[in-house]
């Protein structure tokens, strides 16, 4: 595994995302997952499943310390209040007395971001959180959170792939250290088809999916968390360390394209 060390934290390059797994999948996947070496697991209060995840966590052989726990608050809570309760019942979903980073989900064109932050904020001061951050936040709004927030915004986790690699984003989190978590990293599958990393894959010995993530983590300050819940996929996922793209590689990869990125999107939504 490698890391990527923001603020003085080590953060795993690979992570375990959980949006859409439910129930007794989502945790035997998340179980699988830690088993296999992932040490980052990301969930949220839409996601349903917290209670899922910090049962696997509970229930594997690693202990709680070394797992970088993630999760996102709902963006309906807009008063610092309403954001405090929301971690402490996230907390208690999970069974843990904290987590390592606590993001908005969303912004929230009606609600005021520094009172958003300040609950934040309120959220580490009292212990629930040892860092927070956002997640789908554009270059503007990340300023504007940057500003209000008394701690340090540790990341902004955002849709991040070859087809859209959100490069006036990634120069400023990279200018002010902070982190870009990739999820969606495999474009809803739509990488696998990819004639460019096909053609990478064999002369690494990868699979086309493995050369996306490479190519995500190979780039200072991001970091990704593809979802899986197949154990060869898994594993596949976190054995991306052992090849390293060339400058002119990583440049083929890099393709921005609003037509694959969002056909890619309707395929893993409606199957077309």
């Amino acid at each position: 595994m490698e890391y990527e060390t923001v603020r003085g934290e080590q953060v795993p390059k690979i992570g375990l995302g959980t949006w859409r797994m439910q129930g007794e999948i989502c945790r035997q996947t998340v179980h699988a997952a830690l088993e296999a070496g992932y040490r980052h697991i990301d969930t949220a209060q839409s996601y349903d499943n917290e209670r899922q995840v910090g049962r696997a966590i509970e229930e594997s052989s690693v202990p709680r310390e070394e797992v970088f726990l993630t999760t996102k608050v709902w963006p309906g809570h807009v008063d610092r209040t309403a954001i405090r309760g929301s971690t402490a019942s996230s907390l208690a979903q999970l069974g843990v007395e904290y987590v390592d980073l606590l993001l908005i989900h969303w912004p929230n064109p009606i609600a005021s971001t520094a009172e958003v932050m300040a609950g934040l904020d309120d959220c580490r001061d009292e212990g629930f959180t040892r860092h927070v951050g956002v997640s789908n936040f554009g270059v503007d709004q990340l300023k504007t959170a940057r500003a209000n927030a008394d701690a340090p915004i540790f990341t902004n986790q955002v849709q991040f792939h070859p087809y859209q690699p959100q490069r006036d984003l990634r120069a400023y989190c990279q200018a002010h250290d902070v982190l870009l978590t990739a999820y969606s990293p495999l474009a809803h599958g739509g990488i696998l088809r990819d004639d460019t990393l096909r053609e990478l894959g064999v002369k690494y010995g990868k699979s086309p999916a493995q050369v996306a993530l490479r190519w995500a983590v190979q780039q200072d300050g991001v970091i990704a968390i593809p979802k899986s819940t197949s154990e060869d996929h898994l594993r596949e996922n976190l054995d991306i360390f052992d090849f390293r793209l060339t400058a002119t590689e990583m440049v083929r990869v890099e393709r921005p394209s609003r037509f694959k990125a969002g056909a890619s999107f309707l395929r893993s939504r409606f199957g077309v």
